[in-house]
């Protein structure tokens, strides 16, 4: 099985909690567990609020979003350019007010890289190793088919 949509954002921080809402809404409903669906709504949170606060002069971004029986893969668009090699790989300091989104989504997700495209412009890549919960939807179409063989 595998489900995707994508998601065209004006750039405004009020589409934030929306993005989030609805992948988290698609998670539950497909059974991923509640603990990996929270960590995928987070990074998220962070990629998109990321786009919105520091993204090109593009008045919108695009979050694509896939599901399968294994993983899950997000990218945040913001067809701007940036410089990705600009973009800071170490750690924030313990008292920085700024800078943890990286770090964060890092710890989040199981790949964090960003591609730099003339197109599409800055894209925020996640992937992480998603698990279901029993009794879902995945769950119950694995053993039902598993019994009628």
């Amino acid at each position: 099985m595998e489900i995707g949509l994508t998601l065209s954002l004006p750039r405004d921080e009020l589409t934030v909690p929306v993005a989030r809402r609805i992948v988290d809404s698609a998670m539950s409903a497909i059974g991923v567990d509640a603990g990996c669906a929270s960590d995928v709504t987070l990074a998220l949170t962070e990629a998109c609020t990321n786009v919105v606060k520091h993204a090109g002069p593009a008045d919108e971004y695009e979050l694509e979003f896939k599901l399968d029986n294994s993983s899950c893969e997000i990218w945040v668009k913001n067809f701007g350019a940036a410089d990705i090699a600009g973009f800071s790989t170490s750690e924030a300091a313990h008292d920085a007010e700024r800078g943890r989104g990286f770090q964060l989504m890092r710890a989040l997700v199981d790949d964090l890289h960003f591609v730099s495209d003339e197109v599409e412009g800055t894209i925020v890549v996640l992937r992480k190793t998603v698990t279901y919960r029993p009794g879902g939807l995945l769950d119950v179409a694995a053993n039902g088919a598993a019994a009628k063989r």
